[in-house]
Order: structure tokens, then C-alpha cells, then sequence
């Protein structure tokens, strides 16, 4: 519990010169089905020096590590906490075919925007016009925020992302705005998935949530892929076993 307040702490050291930190995770990168989803959380230092905060936060890690009905509680708690004003939040998603057309990596900047600009729409930036998906060094350094608030992105910063930010390594382990988008983008997801699971049983989505388990893989060669698979993936998976190309979509 001890470690978990450090994630307060270290947002709180976060602030220095601005008035809000963003905290933005990603949920579903490394999967074979399903969309990659992320989640944004705005807090301030008056939420940081809370009742809620200081009393309650501990409970908030890594949403990988906690159970499903830990994340299904806090997620109730942040439905409060934004209903009352003290944080907002908001998700993002890039679906399967956006996941095609843009890669793994581009789909999930596109996540991350569109959870991003959930609480802070486009027109709250100085630009007129926003930079594209793979906006030039230049153009990516003329766009700069006009509110003061710094963005924190888990892991490592990323190239030709429209708006200016810090990485953190393994920022939802470090960083309670990070902790709380990651629940925000992992619960979301379960959900996302869970509808998958019955729009094309068979598969066990709402087990393991479109990851690479064993059960997944043979059922993938069993029954071929559905739309929800991504092509790529599955190529690289199963290039010894069968050519996904040759599977029918179901």
C-alpha cells in the first residue's frame, strides 16, 4: 500500500508549472483481436490534495494489477468523481480496420488523441487546424497547448504525436493519473470484448480478451479468423501453422 501512495506523490511533483497533469494508458496493443483502446484522466492539484485522494487512491495501480471487480469498483468511484467535477475523463478507440490501415503503433496515437480530445477538443490548441496522424518534427513543434497542463503518456515518448508530452516508464506503476487511465482503458476494453464474445462465440473473447492465449490460437485454427482478428498479427502467429489468408472471415 506504501508503494501504491508514491503514484499520488509523484503526480503531485508533476505540477511544478502547471495546473493539471493528463495522464493517458492504452489498453489491447499486444492483442490478435479487437480494437486498442485508451484512456485520458485530467487531475489538479486541488483533486491531488482531496479527501478522495489522500484517503482513497491507495487502493489505484497498474490495472493489470488488479482483479476485475477491483477495476470494476474504482471505475464506479471515478464515474463519482467526475460527476462531481474533481477529474475528467474520457477514452478513446481505433478499431480493427483503423488498426490496418495505420499499424499497431499509429492506431494506438489515434486512440490516445481521440481519449485526449475528449477532455480537451481541438479547438482548445493554439493550431487552427490540428497536425496529421504523421505531422512533421516542424509542424509537431508549432503546435503547442494552450492550457496549462502537462500530458504523461505510459511508456516511452512518442514520435510525431501532435501534442507535446513526457513518457514515463512504467507510468502506471508511477503515476496515479496514468494508474487511473489505464483502468479507464482496461475496463472499457473488457467491455468492448465482451460484446465481441457475443457477436462471434466460439472464440472466447470474454476469457482472455482477444490476447494470444493457447485456447485463442486453436481456436483460431479450428474455426478461421472473424473481422474482429487482426491480419497481421495472425500472420506473423501462425506462419507455421496455416496462411491466415486462406481462413474465411466469419
Amino acid at each position: 500500500m506504501a508503494k501504491r501512495r508514491q503514484l499520488r506523490g509523484f503526480d503531485l511533483k508533476q505540477l511544478e508549472g502547471v495546473t493539471g497533469l493528463i495522464g493517458v494508458d492504452e489498453a489491447g496493443r499486444g492483442a490478435l483481436a479487437g480494437p486498442v483502446v485508451a484512456g485520458a484522466v485530467l487531475v489538479s492539484a486541488e483533486f491531488l490534495e482531496s479527501r478522495w485522494a489522500v484517503t482513497r487512491s491507495g487502493r489505484v495501480n497498474d490495472s493489470k494489477q488488479l482483479t476485475p471487480a477491483e477495476r470494476e469498483e474504482l471505475w464506479v468511484e471515478f464515474e463519482g468523481l467526475v460527476a462531481s467535477g474533481q477529474i475528467h475523463a474520457n477514452f478513446g478507440v481505433a478499431d480493427v480496420g483503423e488498426i490496418e490501415q495505420f499499424n499497431i503503433l499509429g492506431a494506438t496515437k489515434l486512440a490516445m488523441r481521440r481519449a485526449i480530445e475528449g477532455i480537451y477538443p481541438p479547438e482548445a490548441f493554439v493550431q487552427k487546424t490540428e497536425p496529421d496522424l504523421f505531422a512533421s518534427a516542424e509542424e509537431i513543434a508549432a503546435f503547442k497547448p494552450r492550457v496549462s497542463a502537462r500530458i504523461l503518456i505510459d511508456g516511452l515518448a512518442l514520435r510525431n504525436f501532435p501534442y507535446p508530452h513526457t513518457g514515463i516508464v512504467s507510468g502506471d506503476a508511477r503515476s496515479l493519473s496514468i494508474a487511473m487511465a489505464s483502468i479507464i482503458a482496461k475496463v472499457t476494453r473488457d467491455r468492448l470484448m465482451n460484446e465481441l464474445d457475443r457477436k462471434f462465440p466460439g472464440y472466447g473473447f470474454a476469457q482472455h480478451k482477444g490476447y494470444g492465449t493457447e485456447e485463442h490460437r486453436e481456436a483460431v485454427l479450428k474455426r478461421g479468423r472473424c473481422r474482429e482478428h487482426r491480419d497481421l498479427f495472425l500472420r506473423k502467429l501462425f506462419a507455421t501453422h496455416v496462411d491466415p489468408a486462406q481462413m474465411e472471415f466469419l
